[in-house]
């Protein structure tokens, strides 16, 4: 039997204040979502003056990056390089720039999914968190 590793409540803590602390940094107003390695949410937080429909995107990139055990990216350059069918792919929704697994010892334990600002600022936000974990 293999040993499975879970984020506890204060690890998930700890990856938005991260998080959030990124944010603010920048004035950057978003949405961050937490999921464990199912895609099940463990935390969301949406900023003040973040978009409502943040508080949707999120948690689909996150979902997405736990799920596939990568950045919510690939699968964003998958349909944009041409292979469109991908967008039928089941149960994932956030095929877009902002989803970012958390990696312990090669297994995935969770993502975490930023929404609110350019693409490459969410990814900036969400590793901000995963590395205040000190992995």
């Amino acid at each position: 039997m293999q040993t499975k590793q879970v984020l506890t409540l204060d690890e998930v803590k700890k990856i938005a204040a991260g998080a959030e602390t990124e944010a603010k940094l920048h004035k950057w107003n978003v949405t961050i979502a937490i999921v464990d390695d199912g895609g099940n949410l463990l935390w969301l937080q949406r900023m003040d003056g973040a978009a409502p429909i943040s508080s949707h995107i999120a948690p689909a990139k996150a979902k997405t990056a736990a799920l596939g055990r990568r950045e919510s990216k690939v699968y964003e350059d998958i349909i944009n390089n041409g292979r469109y069918s991908f967008m039928m792919a089941p149960t994932l929704e956030g095929m877009l720039e902002g989803g970012v697994p958390i990696m312990v010892n090669d297994q995935c334990v969770g993502a975490v999914g930023v929404s609110g600002v350019k693409s490459n600022e969410d990814v900036q936000i969400a590793k901000a968190g995963i590395t205040a974990l000190g992995l």
